[in-house]
């Protein structure tokens, strides 16, 4: 296989005259920068295709939105901090550019304990472990690796966003998902080669009375990594479920909506320090609008652009035992919202010999899935766009009123 991200980067950054620049502001990309410092390399800029991001200085150093890179750096090299090598790769030789480097090497250089970060040290351990194992991975034709899975325990949600990008909004009766979870994360385990993390989401998982259970009972799985519980701190978790976590690979990564719906960030932070549980509280910001169903008969070729320009093609989304591999899919499947098509996803609870290669296929596509035509797009740039039928960058966490569903029609 040939591949446009080269291996080797110390020696060759050391001693380049062209600008040296980190892709993504991820958590990770704070220590891949002191790993650069170590290693003799100067780095220019870090750029991010979240726009948010990039309104100040990051580790000191100026932040540029990816699409305005060419306005301001004709040749330039770069570090790949995101977990999506080849589809960040492809966003940047669109404009323009061909030098991309791993950053394994200089990961593998780095003891992560000398430093400090804006998260604890034990989180950002677990985030360069999973990043030199995705590297390493990356690099191996014979292997299939998903860096996450989201891991769908519950459709009931605290809060009621307008425009969830996983279609809460939509759900009539909104209920647990709960029934043979086990049975289809041990299955998908089984038939990849690696899983950095397993997202426990919703909805808001903790509306789900067995979610520290479910938790604990995925972790007792044989080659599960981290497992990040992503909630909206509008609950907080009880001390014998937080007990229950001690010494395992448990994380909480928190988005905070501010005081007036997040009502309890303050006290689940307090829960998690007391048990020493590593998290990461992050604001909600902008989203990128994509949460309309809507059938739109486009042609192979424009689906296609769809496709390219997902920011969310590899965010696997396991719910009532099917993998599928980005959120709208998922959910516009079990709304029964868009035609049931088994080319959008795998059923992982059955007895199929040719799972695994299955799984293969739907975690290495590279066009697009039937039920792409249903999504307006989501895409890293929305302005720039050449296939998306949203409204663009969106406040976050807009509500309805507390029982108002947005009605749709079924399949």
């Amino acid at each position: 296989m040939t591949r446009v991200i080269k291996l080797k980067s110390i020696d060759v950054l050391k001693n380049t005259k062209d600008p040296t620049i980190i892709f993504s502001m991820n958590e990770e990309s704070e220590a891949l920068k002191f790993a650069c410092d170590e290693n003799g390399i100067k780095i220019t800029a870090f750029c991010d295709n979240e726009i948010r991001k990039t309104k100040k200085p990051h580790c000191g150093i100026e932040t540029i939105y990816t699409p305005n890179l060419p306005k301001k750096f004709p040749n330039a090299n770069f570090i790949m901090a995101h977990h999506t090598l080849e589809d960040c790769a492809e966003q940047l030789q669109d404009l323009g550019y061909a030098n991309f480097y791993s950053p394994l090497q200089l990961l593998q250089s780095l003891d992560v304990d000398k430093y400090e970060y804006k998260v604890s040290k034990t989180y950002m351990k677990k985030k360069v472990e999973n990043s030199i194992k995705i590297n390493k991975l990356y690099f191996d034709d014979d292997k299939t690796y998903l860096r996450s899975v989201d891991v769908v325990i519950t459709t009931k949600c605290s809060m009621n966003c307008e425009s969830c990008a996983n279609l809460m909004q939509y759900y009539q009766g909104a209920k647990n998902t709960d029934v043979e979870i086990i049975n289809a994360v041990n299955a998908l385990s089984n038939n990849v080669d690696h899983i950095s993390e397993y997202r426990i989401i919703g909805g808001e998982p903790l509306m789900n009375k067995n979610w520290a259970k479910i938790t604990n009972d995925i972790i007792k799985l044989d080659k599960v990594g981290s497992v990040y519980i992503y909630t909206n701190a509008t609950i907080c978790p009880k001390d014998e479920q937080l007990e229950s976590f001690k010494g395992k690979n448990v994380n909480f990564y928190i988005t905070d909506y501010g005081k007036e719906l997040s009502k309890k960030v303050d006290s689940v932070i307090q829960a998690l320090q007391k048990y020493n549980i590593p998290f990461y509280r992050r604001p909600a910001g902008n989203w990128v609008d994509c949460s309309q169903i809507k059938k739109h008969n486009r042609s192979a070729d424009r689906l296609k652009q769809v496709f390219k320009e997902c920011c969310a093609k590899t965010l696997y989304t396991l719910i009532n035992g099917k993998l599928y591999t980005c959120p709208f899919i998922a959910n516009a499947n079990e709304l029964r919202a868009i035609p049931d098509n088994k080319a959008d996803y795998v059923e992982l609870n059955s007895s199929d010999e040719n799972l695994r290669n299955k799984i293969t296929k739907l975690a290495k596509k590279k066009t697009f899935f039937p039920g792409c035509d249903f999504c307006d797009g989501r895409p890293h740039n929305p302005d720039n766009a050449l296939e998306y039928a949203g409204k663009g960058l969106i406040k976050a966490g807009i509500q309805l009123g507390k029982s108002e569903k947005i009605p749709f029609e079924k399949y």
